[in-house]
């Protein structure tokens, strides 16, 4: 298959499903409404079901209601007839998922839960389907064509139904007032986690605290940045403030403007007014500092005083970048 096919082959299943996610904002309506109020008010769980492409989706929804304050679970639709109905409990709201709505499984399914007397959501491809009739709110998810060329393979459909389960996610998050902060503890272990809870003091803590008064030598002065290894030193006055910072910079810049630098002391080459960032900042706060001001460290101050230096390297370590 030559390239230009190729290119335009993929083209146009992006195209295909880019209009049919376009044309799903048509069927937001009043039924979509009553289905996120539904399943924000409930004092139960959301379990979501599906058999075949749309169990996959189901899945990937679960996982994202989960990570967005929304409790879910998934029970697969032909697994639920062998014993899986077991998991649901009397409060819980039921999603089924399915693009014909008239699926084997799906009609032994639909009622069982119909009778049990829980609220039962229908995201279908289909609305005047067996599936459809059966549920409380129809949340409808047709599109014209599949992406596939054969018109079959389930491609246009699961990325409708997708986006549909992001659409649910995201309002619910919404009405609950799910915010950064409450992100951050769905998410302790990942980058984006991080981002969100990580403080300047958890890695600041972790480094030496180079120091150096204003009148100490330029020997003094660089034995201090070797032996602790981070590039610079902490000037500071007698209580603890900072009065400058001496970077590996400062001291390649004194030896090109001098050979005898015996008589110079650490107040004559430091930078004085460094850039500071506060203990308890996010750690992400203080890449933003790096990134803006072109520096690889920053001197961190709590309550006005000098706490330690965070280093471009300890937010690499810790995947913030």
């Amino acid at each position: 298959m030559k390239h230009n096919s190729i290119i335009a082959t993929a083209k146009n299943t992006i195209e295909l499903e880019a209009a049919a996610i376009r044309e799903l904002a048509a069927f937001i309506n009043d039924d979509f409404a009553n289905a996120v109020n539904k399943i924000a008010t409930s004092t139960g769980r959301l379990v979501v079901s599906g058999i075949g492409k749309s169990a996959i989706i189901a899945q990937k929804i679960v996982a994202t209601l989960n990570s967005t304050g929304t409790p879910a679970l998934f029970m697969h639709a032909a697994d639920a007839v062998h014993g899986d109905l077991g998991m649901i409990q009397k409060d819980d709201v039921i999603i089924i998922i399915s693009k014909s709505g008239d699926s084997p499984e799906i009609k032994v399914l639909a009622p069982l839960i119909k009778s049990f007397g829980n609220t039962l959501i229908a995201i279908v491809g289909n609305t005047a389907s067996f599936l459809a009739k059966q549920c409380d709110i129809v949340l409808n998810t047709t599109v014209s064509q599949e992406a596939c060329p054969n018109n079959l393979a389930p491609t246009t459909s699961t990325t409708a139904q997708m986006v549909m389960g992001d659409a649910l996610a995201v309002c619910l998050m919404e009405v609950k007032g799910f915010g950064t902060a409450d992100f951050a503890r769905f998410h302790p272990g990942g980058m984006l986690g991080k981002k969100l809870y990580l403080r300047v003091a958890d890695l600041s803590a972790q480094n030496e605290q180079p120091t150096v008064t204003g009148n100490a030598t330029i020997n003094e002065v660089i034995v201090e940045i070797t032996r602790r290894r981070l590039g610079a030193t902490a000037v500071v006055n007698s209580d603890n403030s900072i009065a400058g910072i001496i970077t590996d910079g400062d001291l390649r810049r004194m030896l090109e403007k001098t050979t005898d630098f015996s008589v110079l002391q650490a107040h004559d080459i430091m930078s004085a007014n460094p850039a500071v960032i506060d203990a308890a900042r996010l750690a992400a706060h203080a890449l933003e500092m790096m990134k803006t001001r072109d520096i690889s460290q920053l001197l961190v101050v709590e309550n006005g005083l000098y706490a330690g230096i965070i280093h471009l390297h300890d937010l690499i370590r810790e995947g913030i970048i």
